[in-house]
């Protein structure tokens, strides 16, 4: 047995164990901080349910699995991808993806929630008080991925969380990790651990209030006292998947992909995805998430679908993807994503 093969194995079982150690918690869902990073990102990997880590690539994967940004196609990718989330909430997402010989790809990205004006209520003015606020909601990170052989790619995440809600802010950092095998047999697999990282917590000038010492003379000023905001995890999971791609004619194939998802603060996951492609121009994708553990009344989430065309222009490929997912209670999720690589 090569090397190659002896360290997939190996790699296997330590995630396999891993997985079964750090067993999710549906329990401690909602107890987590900083979930927006759990908010997907890009059009044709959400399309498919979230489960191409073992086959994304490019500037894709900073965002699903570091490892397979060394596998672009381009020297150089710029993404840009705007969802239309929950409750009037936009993501905008702004990704970039270069080879630098053969020391490997470096990526950067930033990511913003948009809140829109949220009207300030009062005890004593309940409807509002005439002015608004909107909370700041923001990360960054830079990402290093390289080929370790032909078969095994490995990637890293370094990432800055900051939270702001008009006077009061968290903020922290977090990693995230990936690693991809191609078999011999056209097999893909994929491992990623994300959003390690310390606790955060609030604070800021909103955490004080003034208040009047018992027993002092009457008149006395009186004094700040400070809240200590309690600290919280980040959300991380542990991912595995796996990938095939299927070639039906000369002209089109289809790519075939699974993972499973633990959380440390929600219910595991299932999640399938297919994507077909003609002459690697136009693509129809579909995928469907299954939450475990009988909490599937918990998930607000249906299945995704999604399209996308590839144009060749003068040395550059333009990418136009989009994605649909049904959502419960508030209009279905909307990605839309354009991706230059030259």
């Amino acid at each position: 047995m090569n090397t190659t093969k002896t360290l997939a194995i190996v790699l296997c079982l330590l995630v396999v164990a891993a997985g079964s150690a750090w067993a999710g918690n549906p329990g401690r869902q909602g107890a987590a901080g900083a979930t927006e990073l759990l908010i997907p990102v890009g059009s044709r990997a959400t399309a498919l349910s979230g489960s191409m880590l073992a086959m994304v690539s490019g500037v894709d994967a900073i965002h699903w699995n570091p490892a397979g940004m060394v596998r672009s196609n381009s020297g150089v990718e710029v993404m840009f991808s705007n969802l239309q989330y929950i409750a009037d909430i936009n993501l905008n997402y702004l990704g970039i993806a270069t080879k630098v010989g053969d020391v490997g790809s470096f990526g950067f990205y930033i990511r913003s929630l948009d809140f829109g004006d949220i009207p300030v209520t009062t005890v004593e003015n309940p409807e509002g008080t005439g002015t608004t606020y909107s909370p700041t909601f923001l990360s960054g990170g830079i990402t290093f991925s390289r080929a370790f052989t032909d078969r095994i790619y490995g990637g890293a995440t370094v990432k800055w969380v900051s939270e702001t809600i008009e006077r009061t802010s968290a903020s922290g950092v977090a990693f995230d990790l990936g690693v991809q095998y191609f078999s011999e047999v056209g097999l893909k697999l994929g491992v990623t651990l994300k959003n390690l990282g310390p606790e955060m917590s609030f604070d800021g000038a909103d955490m004080e209030y003034f208040v009047a010492i018992p027993g002092q003379e009457p008149g006395s000023r009186t004094r700040p006292l400070k809240l200590s905001g309690a600290t919280f995890e980040l959300p991380s999971t542990l991912e595995i998947g796996a990938g095939y791609d299927y070639k039906v004619s000369e002209q089109s194939s289809i790519a075939l992909s699974g993972s499973f998802q633990n959380s440390n603060f929600g219910s595991d996951a299932f999640r399938i995805g297919a994507e077909f492609s003609f002459q690697n121009q136009l693509f129809l994708r579909g995928g469907y998430s299954l939450l475990t553990e009988n909490n599937t009344d918990n998930n607000i989430y249906g299945p995704t679908v999604g399209a996308g065309v590839k144009l060749p222009v003068e040395g550059a490929a333009i990418s136009f993807d989009y994605a649909y997912r049904v959502t419960d209670f508030f209009d279905a999720n909307q990605w839309f994503t354009l991706t230059v690589g030259f």
